[in-house]
């Protein structure tokens, strides 16, 4: 390392890495799987990586203002690549390990990614298979298996050679990546985020060093989630993709800035695995997260023997009950839910927790979507601490939080002390406005005259309320309000998020835009309706010959008339059918961050939609 001693005159994720390693240098900052077993590395060995990143970078002729981007899953590489991008002043760009080949293409060529970090064959192929990337130079690829010996593209570096590369340069140069950082400037920008493009090609959402600074004063330092704040004491486990923003919260710029430890799960399907074998601290989950979790908990009860069935329903019917108290009382117990809790503690809560590795955790965040509420009384009663929050991309997620001992279900909690949040009296918009608003689309000054008003005020699309004076509710998204022929508004999202709370339905899009009453189209749980299908001895053999059982049909027509019964008429679901198959990103259904793109299914099952207005209610 450099013996060069500096302070840099922006704070950056890359300075204070740099700053860990030199205070803590043999404390763990990062912990990933090989081989089975998890593997450590300490802030010292983290900027160390980092450091021969950013040689390597500049080696490569990667100059301020720059592009790099990276096609990986979480994995320690991709933090490596972000902090040395960050400090020779270019930005990261993230793409979803999910993208196909036509929006990887889209991708790098619209950002100009000068460097691609791929993480193995499969996305180098990617990248190979499309033609006109004039701007990309080089391709370092991490995982070897299947490539060096097939390829003879001269962009193509191994990860190792990469590193050798920074090893030369920083003994040629040993401050040059010092003497980068120090001329960093408050404007540069980190980092670009692309929109996940529900209703077009995504945007390059252009975030600054400051954007960054602020979200971890204010979000990490301040406490603006966790309360105490988030500390080297503390875990999490990063599954979430890198190229969101939330996840970049939680494990980049937590760890940047709170020194906590951030453990990789091995994949998305692991991530149940993981979650028991690390046991975090601080858990952020998306709702389809948290919906899959309680919906394995109900599996895990309904298989158990007759004994432990009994007990198990027994405990989870007092906790939906502690739940609902919790959530009566801003997250704080009574004295009689204390005692309920303490007891089934013993015989069910505890065992359970640990199982489905939430034992430690002490703070529990929803966001990215709406919940349902149902979801989060759950999750309480069995002792997690939830909390919804809320925040966009385009603010560098900073907007609000539903604070330890003041949660109010139902709304995404109260402006964060550095956030001016107000609501507009005319359309019901939601606008922000502080230091953490991002500096522009990329490339797109329109869209960026669109949602940045004149006097700096965010607009953000979402259609809220004032829950109390306090909390903020969000009703929709103003693009996804539903007019009625009869010319009621109608906010579909509060409908759906009614019916996800089933154990039984993973996917609900309502429609009804111009049309004499509300549809919906449903996409069942697999592996909740399945293990319902075996134990009444219901034969299948597919996703789509399961959906498609009149029994299976019976069960979801029960889900979807006991939501009904809580919303006035004009909001009722009248007519469903359910979806032939699991929707999916690579055909267009749904976005990397697995949001339903609505029209893609509208217009992907039109039949099925024209079928419900032609044949009327079932």
């Amino acid at each position: 390392m450099s013996t060069v001693e500096t302070s840099v005159r922006t704070a950056t994720i890359a300075s204070r890495v740099r700053d860990r390693a030199r205070t803590t240098p043999h404390v763990i900052a990062l912990r990933e799987k090989d081989l089975g077993i998890w593997q450590q590395v300490s802030w010292e060995q983290y900027w160390d990586t980092a450091e021969l990143a950013a040689h390597a970078l500049i080696a490569l002729g990667v100059e301020p203002g720059d592009r790099v981007a990276i096609h990986s899953e979480n994995r320690r590489e991709w933090l490596y690549t972000d902090v040395g991008t960050v400090a020779v002043r270019a930005a990261t760009v993230g793409l979803y390990p999910t993208n196909p080949v036509a929006e990887v293409g889209y991708l790098l060529r619209h950002s100009g990614a000068k460097v691609l970090i791929a993480e193995d064959q499969e996305q180098v192929d990617k990248a190979l298979a499309i033609e006109d990337l004039p701007d990309l130079k080089h391709i370092v690829y991490v995982d070897p298996r299947g490539i060096r010996h097939r390829y003879a593209d001269p962009r193509l570096i191994a990860w190792t050679d990469f590193l050798a590369i920074g090893t030369g340069h920083r003994a040629a140069d040993s401050d040059a990546v010092t003497r980068r950082m120090e001329e960093s400037r408050p404007d540069d920008v980190v980092t670009l985020i692309y929109t996940s493009g529900t209703t077009g090609p995504p945007k390059g959402v252009m975030l600054t060093a400051t954007n960054v600074d602020f979200a971890i004063q204010e979000l990490v330092e301040r406490g603006g989630f966790t309360a105490p704040p988030p500390s080297p004491r503390d875990s999490v486990l990063s599954y979430l993709p890198l190229c969101h923003v939330a996840e970049r919260i939680f494990s980049g710029w937590f760890g940047a800035g709170a020194g906590v430890t951030v453990h990789f799960a091995e994949s998305i399907e692991t991530v149940a695995t993981n979650l028991h074998e690390v046991q975090p601290t601080i858990l952020f989950g998306v709702p389809r997260i948290w919906e899959k979790i309680a919906a394995g908990v109900q599996i895990r009860v309904e298989s158990a023997d007759p004994l432990k069935r009994m007990v198990n329903g027994y405990w989870l019917r007092r906790a939906d009950w502690i739940g609902g108290v919790l959530a009566a009382n801003g997250g704080r117990h009574t004295a009689a839910s204390r005692a309920v809790y303490a007891i089934g503690w013993l015989f069910c809560y505890r065992a359970l927790k640990d199982r489905i590795g939430l034992r430690k955790v002490r703070y529990a965040a929803s966001g990215a979507a709406p919940i349902a509420p149902e979801v989060l009384r759950f999750f309480m009663g069995l002792g997690l601490p939830m909390h919804e929050v809320y925040g966009m991309t385009e603010n560098t997620a900073v907007a609000t939080a539903n604070r330890p001992g003041r949660v109010k279900v139902g709304t995404v909690g109260e402006p964060h002390p550095g956030v001016e949040l107000r609501i507009d009296e005319s359309t019901g918009e939601i606008l922000t406005r502080h230091p953490g608003t991002f500096a522009g689309y990329w490339q797109d000054p329109d869209a960026t005259a669109k949602v940045i008003d004149a006097d700096g005020w965010l607009h953000t699309g979402d259609v809220g309320e004032w829950a109390d004076g306090t909390h903020v509710r969000i009703t929709d998204r103003m693009k996804d309000i539903i007019i009625t022929a009869g010319g009621k508004n109608v906010a579909p999202s509060e409908i759906e998020n009614a019916l996800k709370a089933s154990p039984y339905i993973k996917e609900a899009i309502v429609i009804g835009d111009r049309r004499r009453f509300l549809t919906a189209l449903i996409g069942i749980e697999p592996d909740t309706v399945g293990h319902w299908a075996q134990t009444h001895r219901l034969p299948y053999s597919t996703y789509g010959d399961l959906s498609a059982k009149p029994e299976v049909i019976a069960l979801v027509q029960t889900v979807v008339d006991d939501v009904n019964a809580r919303f006035a008429t004009v909001e009722q679901v009248r007519s469903f059918r359910l979806l032939p198959k699991l929707l999916d990103h690579e055909d267009g259904e749904l976005t990397a961050t697995q949001k339903v793109k609505r029209s893609a299914v509208c217009t992907a099952f039109a039949g099925l939609v024209e079928s419900m207005y032609a044949g009327g209610a079932r």
